[in-house]
């Protein structure tokens, strides 16, 4: 019993690692793809947009890792790899996702994002990645 429940937090521990770890990988992905610091844009300019994008992001990322983590049963090794190649690959998705959608629509996406100004393209786009990481959570399930 007490084995079963230090194995279980030690999971637990080795998980949420990784788990913020492709976080940490999503935040600097929305930070490559717009222009600008995201520090500077979310935390000192307050910027809804960037705001916005990031945290469809990091559910999305939140998502992958779950779907991930609870579709490995009992397999720590199996949910372990499983959640490192699906977030890597919701990374990508995700980023690709953005560049389609600058490329259907007018302007540059990632200026309109950096605006001070509330658009409706930032809903528009967070709605972008956070489907685009639905889409691996079904891929993964």
């Amino acid at each position: 019993m007490l084995e079963d429940l230090l194995s279980g937090a030690w999971q637990s521990v080795v998980f949420g690692v990784v788990g913020v770890a492709l976080m940490a990988a999503g935040f600097g992905l929305v930070d490559m793809l717009t222009p600008g610091r995201l520090r500077e844009l979310i935390w000192v300019r307050r910027n809804g947009n960037a705001a916005l994008l990031l945290a469809a992001n990091q559910l999305g990322i939140a998502g992958i890792v779950f779907t991930a983590i609870l579709t490995s049963y009992s397999d720590f090794a199996k949910g372990l790899a499983s959640t490192v190649v699906f977030g890597l690959v919701g990374l990508a998705i995700m980023a690709l996702a953005f560049f389609v959608l600058d490329l259907l629509t007018p302007g540059r996406l990632g200026e309109i994002i950096c605006s001070d100004e509330p658009h409706p393209a930032a809903r528009v786009s967070a709605a972008t990645h956070f489907g685009a990481a639905l889409i691996v959570c079904a891929c993964i399930a």
